[in-house]
């Protein structure tokens, strides 16, 4: 993971990840905001962890540009507001249904 810190001017951690390698064209690096950070986990750690969540997406076979657990709540959010129209079953709270 390549990555560049800096302390923004509101005083928010920024990250730049380029979690994954592209055969043609221009990778894109990925902004990252980290808005509270209250862990014993160095930034170091913070990164490899997010790295290796891009790495672990069910429905694609190489890397993504965001860790799986966003790309999860992402594809959620769309599927719940277009399909669904009303909120869905809490039997299905522990579930990946919307895969």
């Amino acid at each position: 993971l390549h990555t560049k810190s800096k302390l923004g001017s509101s005083g928010i951690n920024a990250e730049y990840g380029v979690p994954q390698s592209v055969g043609q064209g221009t990778v894109t690096p990925t902004h990252y905001n980290v808005l509270e950070f209250q862990t014993t986990l160095t930034p170091n750690h913070l990164q490899k962890i997010a790295y290796k969540l891009c790495h672990i997406y069910y429905n694609w076979t190489g890397t993504i540009r965001v860790p799986a657990v966003c790309q999860y709540a992402h594809k959620l959010a769309f599927l719940v507001g277009q399909s669904l129209h009303r909120d869905p079953s809490p039997a299905l709270a522990n579930l990946l249904y919307y895969l």
